[in-house]
């Protein structure tokens, strides 16, 4: 078995309404890759949240007295909080500089996920937004939330994608996230079209016969960690990586079949 791994290039900067399957179809030929049925796209949260307008200036954010008590413990800007907030289920932990949560689709994350980096105003260069005198708005002022539904926006970028080509492939779309029990952030799969999130081993054999009891592999999660280190985390300009050799049979799947319930979490 082998696993190829190629980042697509030729990707510009995405601004709200960009056709990502379009974008995507257009880097394959540049990057002189033809898709073949079993392949599988990950793309990058942020590019499909730029693409759905998930972009949120902190200047029209008013915050509320929770999210100023909560702003406090956290030390962050409230209006971040107020985000945070309306993104999540429940507050799980806070410490300075760290706000953990149960985001609203079901997943723990820090900060509801709302990223800062590589996030520009979505306005073009030299409009003036109402109430400002000078063009632009600054950089730092915006922030960018997880798409409304990743497993939708999978699902409609795959069949794009499909009805283009006529290929059998899987789409899926990643974040970075911490983990509970271990340092640092890996790519980890928050929405996906055509492939499974869990592969299930339980009653196969290993190698010298026993049955697998309890054995259930994150496959999404793991593909989503390996794309992640072909796309960076910083300003390499990679956000969308074509898969090859993926060993799992392809299927209709969903990013909520990695998440674990809540009475099985010895972690919250």
């Amino acid at each position: 078995m082998s696993l190829t791994l190629t980042p697509l290039s030729n990707i510009p900067l995405i601004r709200p309404g960009d056709n990502l399957a379009d974008i995507i179809l257009n880097s394959l030929r540049v990057t002189n890759i033809e898709l073949a049925d079993g392949d599988v796209l990950v793309l990058a949260q942020k590019i499909v949240s730029k693409a759905e307008g998930r972009l949120v200036n902190l200047a029209e954010v008013i915050p509320s007295p929770e999210s100023r008590e909560l702003a406090t413990r956290s030390e962050k800007d409230p209006r971040l909080v107020e985000l945070i907030l309306r993104e999540s289920n429940e507050i799980l932990r806070v410490r300075p500089g760290t706000i953990v949560v149960e985001h609203r689709l079901g997943f723990v994350c820090a900060s509801a996920g709302i990223d800062h980096s590589n996030v520009n105003s979505p306005l073009p260069a030299g409009i003036v937004p109402e109430g400002e005198e000078e063009p632009g708005v600054r950089s730092d002022e915006w922030v960018l939330l997880l798409p409304q539904d990743p497993d939708r926006s999978a699902v409609e970028i795959r069949a794009r994608i499909e009805s283009a080509t006529g290929k059998h492939i899987g789409v899926m779309i990643i974040d970075s996230h911490g983990r509970a029990w271990r340092l640092g952030v890996v790519g980890t799969c928050i929405g996906l079209s055509g492939l499974p999130g869990i592969v299930d081993k339980r009653g196969d054999p290993d190698l010298f016969g026993y049955r697998l009891r309890i054995t259930l592999v994150a496959a999404a999660d793991e593909l989503a960690a390996a794309a992640s280190l072909v796309m960076g985390q910083a300003d390499e300009g990679t956000p969308v990586v074509h898969s090859r050799g993926f060993p799992y049979p392809l299927r209709e799947g969903s990013m909520k079949e990695l998440l674990r319930d809540k009475e099985q979490d010895m972690f919250r």
